[in-house]
């Protein structure tokens, strides 16, 4: 890697933002431009400040971390924190990573690995895939797709639920052809029937997910976890 990520971090508790100071600095990709304990000071700031990436807590005074990244035009965005239920909503903002504190060396080198990548892949990476569908062809976007699921009506098909709560009948369409077309570190077979957008996520044990989606009876979505994709789902949801 030659070139560094410019890097601004940010946390209002100042023991935590200098531990992450030390992390970064052990880390030879990025190049620390300021730290901040004070998210409003950051954001006055911006103007003058030529960074890369940003990795910030989200629960502070002020203006949370969720606001302030998208008040950021193209830049890349870390979540450090120690709450896990905002990570449905930093990835529908398209952060590159979503950390829960305690942070360890080994995970935020991961974290920015993929920030890395993204910075020298801005553009290349495809967004779309093109299917056919009951009501026409389309183009299926994979930031929109919660999970994928064998059709009711004719197994052939797949329906799929999408980030607005609304469901896209796909026609005549294998798994397999899917998993080829879907970001790999972003989905996963979770049995026979489902494929899961990792960020629809909410909860998860070795045998049920859990997903941020409600259903019409106000109760979040289960789904099973087979034993067959278990190995492969737990390795890629690893924190």
């Amino acid at each position: 890697m030659n070139t560094k990520l410019k890097c601004l971090l940010l946390d209002d508790e100042l023991p935590g933002l200098m531990y992450l100071k030390m992390l970064c600095e052990q880390i030879p990709e990025v190049e620390i431009v300021k730290t901040f304990n004070n998210p409003e000071k950051l954001l006055a700031e911006i103007p003058n400040l030529d960074f890369d990436l940003l990795i910030s807590d989200i629960e502070m005074p002020g203006i949370d971390g969720l606001h302030l990244a998208e008040m950021l035009d193209d830049k890349l965005v870390i979540f450090c924190t120690a709450y896990k239920e905002y990570a449905a909503e930093a990835f529908n903002i398209d952060a590159v990573d979503y950390i829960t504190k305690p942070v360890k060396l080994e995970r935020l080198q991961k974290a920015i690995s993929k920030a890395y990548e993204r910075f020298n892949k801005p553009d290349t990476a495809k967004q779309f895939i093109q299917l056919n569908t009951d009501k026409g062809k389309t183009l299926l976007y994979f930031n929109q797709i919660q999970y994928i699921k064998t059709a009711i009506s004719d197994s052939r098909d797949k329906t799929v639920l999408l980030t607005d709560g609304s469901f896209l009948n796909l026609k005549n369409v294998k798994f397999d052809t899917l998993l080829k077309e879907l970001p790999e570190a972003d989905f996963c077979r979770i049995n026979k029937k489902e494929i899961l957008a990792v960020k629809a996520i909410k909860f998860f044990n070795h045998n049920e997910i859990v997903l941020h989606h409600l259903e019409e009876n106000n109760k979040n979505t289960n789904l099973i976890l087979s034993e067959t994709y278990r190995s492969d789902f737990l390795k890629k949801v690893k924190i």
